[in-house]
């Protein structure tokens, strides 16, 4: 994810190895009630809707990324606050409310800005969908909620490009994204610079009764640089979700986006599965 800090500021291409990741997950070994592609077809549906309903909501993101030691007491922090929201004429923006010098022993690079916009609170769309291969796994209990469990993996590795690889967790009953699990690929090594990734957990929780946004995201990893070990610890947060109002349209960047979501505010609100947890390191990351 992080760009430990060396002498040289080029990038070079890599080849990236191409497999499913080792996810935490505890499987039912259960065939679904109808084929697993059609559960894939209708949660991407759900995902376009989600994405497009999500474009119209303002929301508060902290941003924490901190350097440990070996005994995981924080060294130096990353840390950002901002409100995604629109301004006077309904263009897409995000104002930086608090962001402290950071004392981490790295640094954020562009990889990993899109990484927190784009990848940790992935979103699998039909018009992603075709860029990765999936492969159904499994049944798990997240929580209360029982979840078809899929391997995410990208077909290809384009260069300049951004993807997923880990699991996914779908609600059996809604089928939609509840949890991911995984990290952004690919790796970048050079002779003079490594922008390395963490593995992820991403948590989503119903908002007005309809969709699954994402609220929390946590990391605990080891990055394995050449020049050493360096263990990270990441949370973002997303929250105060707020449905925006207005009588222009809405507009990202050159994009317009001409459709709103329906829903209305709902006391019928589901928690995100095992929200906040107690951190814990996830699997040793292969090299």
């Amino acid at each position: 994810m992080l760009k430990k800090v060396l002498y040289a500021t080029a990038v070079l291409s890599i080849v990236y190895s191409i497999g499913f990741a080792q996810g935490p997950a505890k499987l039912r070994k259960e065939d679904p009630p109808i084929p697993p592609d059609e559960i894939i077809r209708r949660f991407a549906q759900k995902e376009k809707e989600f994405r497009i309903a999500r474009a119209n909501y303002t929301y508060h993101q902290t941003v924490r990324v901190q350097t440990l030691n070996a005994n995981d007491r924080v060294t130096g922090e990353y840390y950002t606050e901002s409100d995604i929201t629109f301004d006077s004429s309904g263009k897409r923006t995000e104002r930086i409310t608090k962001a402290p010098p950071s004392t981490a022993q790295l640094q954020l690079t562009p990889e990993d800005l899109q990484d927190i916009r784009e990848i940790q609170p992935f979103v699998l769309t039909t018009d992603e969908i075709g860029k990765y291969n999936l492969k159904y796994v499994g049944k798990e209990m997240v929580d209360d909620i029982d979840c078809y469990v899929f391997d995410v993996a990208p077909k290809t590795i384009e260069k300049n490009q951004r993807y997923f690889q880990g699991q996914i967790w779908v609600d059996d009953k809604d089928l939609q994204i509840v949890k991911t699990y995984g990290k952004a690929v690919p790796d970048i090594r050079g002779k003079e610079q490594e922008n390395l990734f963490p593995r992820f957990e991403t948590y989503r929780e119903q908002i007005d009764g309809l969709y699954w946004f994402p609220t929390y995201t946590r990391g605990l990893d080891t990055l394995h640089f050449s020049t050493g070990a360096l263990r990270v610890r990441q949370v973002i947060r997303y929250d105060n979700y707020k449905k925006f109002q207005a009588d222009v349209k809405l507009t990202f960047g050159d994009a317009v986006d001409g459709e709103n979501s329906k829903g209305g505010a709902s006391n019928d609100d589901r928690k995100a599965p095992a929200l906040d947890p107690k951190l814990k390191q996830p699997p040793t990351k292969k090299k």
